[in-house]
Parts: C-alpha cells; structure tokens; sequence
C-alpha cells in the first residue's frame, strides 16, 4: 500500500481544538497497490472531524448501518463522535486522501459548503484537491517556522475550493437542457469538418472552460472526446459496409491526414483500420 502520511505530533493523536479557528493533527494519502482491501472500523468514532476525498477509482463507506459507495470526485466527511466503518477494495484502483482537524470554526465552514444534509458530496474531480492534501503533509513533515499558519491556510482554501466547485456543478445541472441538445445535434452533423471547440463555446456566449466543464457533466466526456468517438464509430461502420479505401475513410469522417487517423483509431479501438477491416 502507498501511504504518504503527515501528523502534527509523532503519531495520530486525536485533537480537539476549542481555541483556535482550525487545527490540523494529521493528514494523508492512501492508495492500495498489492493488498487486495483495506476496512477501518471506529465504532465510536474520532473526537475530531475527517473527511476525506476519493481522488481515485472507488471508495466505501457506512452510514446508519447502510453501504454507500463514492466515486472520484466526492467528499466524505465524518463528525466528531460518529462511528466509522469504510473500506476499499484493489480492484477498483482506490486513491483516498484524508485530514483529521478540529477548531472553532470547522463546524460553521462545513455546513456553508453543505455538510449540513448529507455525509457525501460530489465536488467533482480536481487535480488542486490532491495538491491541497499533499502540501497539508509535507507542512505536518517538515515542520518548518509559521507551518501551523501555512495549514490554517491550506485548509481554508480547499474549503474554498470545495464551496467554489459545489457551486459551478450546481450551476451546470440547471444548464438548459436545449443548449446542450443542440450541441450535440451540431457535432453529429458537423464531425466531417474541423470543429473548433473554441469558435463554438464563443458564438454560444460562453468561455472554453465553462463550456467544456458543462458538456463533461452533461456527457460525461469533453466535447473533443465526444467528436473523436463520433468519427471513430463512423470510421467503423465505413470499413465494415463500404469498399473505400482507407485514407478515403479518414478524409470522410475527418482527418485528412492518413497516418493520423490510423494512430487515432488504434489509440480508440486497439486495432489498425486494416485490422479491424480484415475482422
């Protein structure tokens, strides 16, 4: 098992600050690699709060004696005094990060970000959370002057990070269902053609990200990958209903370079065109 872990004194010890705004005892990184799972069972919980970020694959947890699986991208936290049961299992390839800390203000901030009515919360998939973890660590390591103020800090922000993209995700699902309909009439229509995602989320009055994160949400792929897999089935069904030849194929579905539709099909499908023309 990986384990990249941090605590404020030399081993786990369970902090429960009534003084300071926010204090950190411990934090880390888990990801299971040759052991087939791993259970934590605290029937009667910490005396401090942890939550904890799935980064990774998939992960178990046990509320009011109910199972409930969290995928990349959620957060779980558990409360003071609440009884702790969660496992993950190898084969769903699980990176979980986690912090314990108390303070006066830990409560007030987990309810603003919407701890008050659920254990788990989707706050989507992002590179920063696990940046956020990590750098949390190396502080706890290292111990370097004012590192206390510097994990105040780091905590605060991912919070604000955390708040910030339960936001923008609660945005997305009241996107207009239509816009994304036409979207996706568009790129069916149009994947013939170089399409520039840029042009596009502009004459639709919206920013390159901004669209790209409502499309992903909405498709569950970026608009890029939505057009590669449009071309790519209709590559498929060329090969295997017509007599074109293969660079023909390409320059139909969208890529005028032959070579460069090859290496996008196999990278795809794991097979060459002529490969899966010949099957």
């Amino acid at each position: 098992m990986y384990s990249y872990t941090g605590y404020l004194y030399e081993y786990d010890h369970e902090i429960v600050d009534s003084a300071n705004p926010l204090t950190i005892s411990g934090c880390g990184i888990y990801r299971l690699i040759r052991q087939p799972s791993m259970t934590t069972t605290r029937p009667e919980g910490r005396r401090d709060y942890q939550l904890l970020y799935v980064s990774r694959g998939k992960a178990f947890f046990q509320f009011d004696g109910k199972d409930e699986a969290a995928a990349a991208g959620c957060m779980v936290l558990y409360r003071p005094g609440e009884p702790q049961h969660y496992y993950y299992y190898a084969e769903d390839a699980p990176e979980v990060c986690w912090i314990h800390f108390s303070g006066t203000e830990a409560s007030d901030i987990l309810d603003k970000i919407g701890f008050s009515a659920a254990h788990i919360l989707d706050c989507g998939i992002q590179r920063s959370y696990a940046e956020f973890f990590r750098q949390i660590v190396q502080e706890l390591q290292l111990k370097r002057p004012c590192f206390q103020e510097c994990l105040y800090l780091s905590l605060r922000r991912l919070f604000v990070e955390i708040h910030r993209n339960i936001l923008e995700l609660l945005q997305v699902s009241h996107l207009n269902q239509k816009e994304m309909e036409d979207t996706i009439h568009y790129f069916n229509e149009a994947f013939s053609q170089e399409i520039s995602i840029e042009e596009y989320a502009k004459n639709q009055h919206m920013s390159v990200c901004w669209f790209i994160r409502c499309f992903k949400r909405y498709m569950g792929m970026t608009p890029l990958q939505y057009i590669t897999s449009i071309r790519i089935n209709k590559a498929k069904d060329l090969l295997k209903n017509t007599d074109f030849t293969i660079q023909e194929i390409g320059s139909l579905v969208g890529y005028e370079n032959p070579l460069y539709f090859s290496r996008i099909f196999r990278k795809q499908t794991g097979r060459s065109p002529s490969c899966y023309r010949k099957e």
